[in-house]
């Protein structure tokens, strides 16, 4: 029994130290990750690139809450919830900041397929679906504050209000 116990204890250590490392592997200073500035409440960084603000109290910005309602609602079927992956796709919170952010535009808009000996997946072309390209750089900025850790899994808890200038290019993109 003694030995169980160990064993299970060993494992919660091992798993919590993989979580950690995970999470402490981003720094917020990261050029890739902190905001420059801010244009009409979207945060980008230094080169241009949309990314998140999390407030001290824990509020996101609502890009990043409207990422995490699209993500939910078109990629999580295949990626897993909160970007975290599954058997049949990779985790996409890790490709936001691995990956280049075009490159990750391109990806989500053209699709790409792998077939090898050991490898064989598909990611389908999203370009035409106004559902993703309306808020590609929402779902990016969700993916690339959880992949940071900046953010928990599941719903933020508390967003900024959703802007006029959001309702504007949303109502724009969906042809309303």
């Amino acid at each position: 029994m003694t030995r169980s116990l160990s064993l299970l204890a060993a494992a919660a250590c091992l798993v919590s130290a993989t979580a950690l490392s995970a999470a402490d592997k981003v720094s917020m200073d990261d050029p890739n990750i902190k905001a420059a500035y801010e244009e009409d409440g979207r945060y980008y960084t230094d080169d241009g690139v949309p990314t998140f603000n999390v407030a001290e109290d824990g509020t996101v910005d609502w890009p990043t809450f409207s990422g995490f309602r699209r993500y939910h609602a078109e990629c999580h079927v295949c990626h897993g919830p909160d970007g975290e992956g599954s058997t049949y796709a990779p985790a996409l919170k890790n490709s936001a900041l691995d990956l280049d952010y075009y490159d990750f535009i391109d990806v989500v808009t053209n699709g790409r397929q792998k077939v090898g000996a050991a490898e064989n997946s598909v990611m389908p072309a999203f370009g035409t679906n106004p559902n993703v390209m309306c808020y590609l750089d929402d779902i990016y900025t969700y993916l690339k504050a959880h992949g940071s850790g900046a953010i928990a899994r599941g719903r933020p808890a508390k967003k900024e209000k959703k802007g006029e200038v959001f309702a504007e290019m949303e109502n724009a993109c969906m042809g309303s």
